[in-house]
């Protein structure tokens, strides 16, 4: 039958618990004692204590809010004092002519005919209508080497295997 666990029966654990460990705590001081060859040390358990926070008066923290509002003081005044730059101090934004995006347009049209230019010359006319219906398909290109590592005693050994299709 499961023990039904209620405040009652949680803080009789606890007390129980803490008798065991003062025990156990006497014990090891004893031990310790013989090692050492002292006398016995007390069997008390450090307590764990938070560091004493540094306290101080109410005029010293008068003093460091007025000394910290003088430093924000001379930082926002030292701010203000330096010249703020205006739209007619700085170079004005820097637009593109008609000419030169024509020029651009022309360049990059001429550099796209090239590369189709070249494209269709290394492939045949019929090779070119094929091609393009792979590509409106979107079909994977085959990997054109596979190399294909065999473990042995001495170490790996690569092969080259024939291309996928």
């Amino acid at each position: 039958m499961p023990i039904k666990l209620t405040n009652e029966v949680i803080i009789a654990a606890i007390e129980g618990f803490e008798a065991q460990k003062a025990r156990i705590d006497a014990k090891l001081s004893e031990l310790r004692g013989l090692l050492t060859g002292s006398a016995i040390e007390a069997a008390t358990t450090p307590a764990i204590i938070a560091p004493k926070r540094k306290r101080f008066s109410a005029a010293a923290r008068k003093r460091m809010r007025e000394a910290q509002q003088r430093r924000w003081a001379n930082i926002k005044s030292d701010s203000e004092q330096l010249p703020q730059a205006t739209p007619e101090s700085s170079k004005p934004k820097r637009k593109l002519s008609a000419a030169g995006r024509k020029a651009i347009v022309a360049a990059t049209k001429k550099r796209w005919a090239l590369k189709r230019a070249e494209a269709a010359k290394g492939r045949p006319i019929a090779a070119k209508k094929v091609a393009s219906a792979r590509e409106s398909a979107a079909v994977k290109k085959v990997p054109t080497k596979v190399v294909v590592r065999a473990a042995t005693k001495k170490g790996a050994v690569e092969k080259s295997a024939a291309p996928l299709t």
